[in-house]
């Protein structure tokens, strides 16, 4: 069990927790800790097995709060050097008319030697704060015939 202090600072970082994952552990420590559910029961309400509830219960008795806490994962490195698409995104940036994932994908292939697929320049592109020009479905059929194949080929006039 623990004190009513612990119970008080609990239910605080339950309230103002904002990632759903972090929020339902520490729900798991309050039915458990608290309020001396048992550790299956306490899993079965969340949804949940009681490996998951034994993995999360340990972590919290070793670090406190902080063990319930999403550890970063280190992922798979990226292919482009930082500096390299650091030169593409100011390229990008001094466009005001937007850019095409076509064309930025062609870019980083010349600048950083290196070919992602179209989704991942779609990745990086909204990781950067940029937004693709996409026709909108609405203005396709209001376009001529020329002004769509124009928009195909990427010429589009003035």
């Amino acid at each position: 069990m623990v004190g009513q202090i612990a119970r008080e600072m609990l239910e605080k970082a339950y309230r103002e927790e904002k990632d759903a994952d972090v929020s339902r552990r520490i729900l798991l420590v309050l039915k458990v800790r608290c309020d001396g559910m048992k550790q299956s029961h306490a899993a079965r309400e969340l949804l949940r097995d009681k490996s998951w509830a034994t993995i999360w219960l340990r972590r919290f008795d070793e670090h406190g709060l902080n063990g319930l806490k999403t550890k970063p994962r280190s992922g798979r490195p990226p292919k482009a050097d930082e500096k390299e698409l650091l030169k593409v995104r100011k390229k990008i940036t001094r466009l005001a008319d937007g850019v095409q994932v076509r064309w930025v994908r062609e870019l980083i292939r010349k600048e950083a030697k290196v070919t992602y697929s179209r989704m991942q320049v779609y990745r990086i592109l909204h990781k950067w704060g940029f937004r693709p020009i996409v026709p909108e479905k609405r203005f396709v059929n209001k376009a001529t015939k020329e002004e769509r194949e124009l928009f195909k080929k990427g010429q589009q006039g003035s």
